[in-house]
């Protein structure tokens, strides 16, 4: 032993980079953009999924009815987000042509395999965005400048679990195979946000 003191190793901190589209390189404006990038693609697949829903369902009035409030609302908060998009100079996912699709292929599937099949959907879903909602929550909590869009996504989430408990209340979890079908679409779910937040 020499007595000296031993020399920390240095870790490189992992540095955020903006991708071609993006407007500055501040690690604040870059989550900033990448929440909004994400909320973006959300909100247009899950309108998508309801489009593909009220394509097979639409012939059944209660169904049209709960389907079309669902989408209403989603509808709303897509183009909240389509606004902060233009404001705010971000730049959406490299993917939409593949949202449009996959939203409404994922839509229509569901609701092939039944009313309940459809609902577990809107269950699935909605539970991995109110989730993904109280982790931008948090991140802007204390946020002063940030304050409208909090506000804005705590509405949001708020209404997504008034969607989850509709889907409940319709019997999601009658749904064929429920726990197998809720877990494949909550993992699809979870793989499109980490994708969109970068992509």
């Amino acid at each position: 032993m020499t007595g000296r003191s031993k020399k920390k190793k240095h870790v490189p901190r992992k540095i955020k980079r903006s991708l071609p589209g993006d407007r500055g390189t501040n690690p604040r404006d870059l989550d900033i953009a990448s929440m909004i990038r994400v909320n973006h693609a959300g909100e247009y697949g899950a309108k998508r999924i309801y489009e593909g829903q009220l394509a097979v369902l639409g012939d059944d009035p209660k169904l049209k009815k709960i389907l079309q409030h669902m989408k209403d609302q989603e509808l709303v908060h897509l183009d909240y987000f389509e606004k902060e998009i233009v404001k705010r100079g971000v730049r959406p996912t490299a993917l939409h042509p593949l949202w449009h699709l996959a939203g409404y292929v994922l839509g229509a599937a569901t609701a092939k395999l039944g009313p309940e099949a459809a609902m577990a959907c809107t269950v699935a879903v909605e539970d991995v965005i109110s989730d993904h909602y109280q982790e931008q929550l948090d991140a802007l909590d204390g946020e002063g400048a940030e304050k409208p869009l909090r506000n804005a996504i705590a509405k949001f989430k708020a209404e997504e679990e008034e969607h989850l408990d509709t889907g409940l209340a319709n019997d999601a979890e009658h749904a064929p195979a429920y726990p197998l079908l809720s877990g494949l679409i909550k993992g699809g779910a979870r793989l499109a946000i980490a994708i969109a937040k970068r992509v």
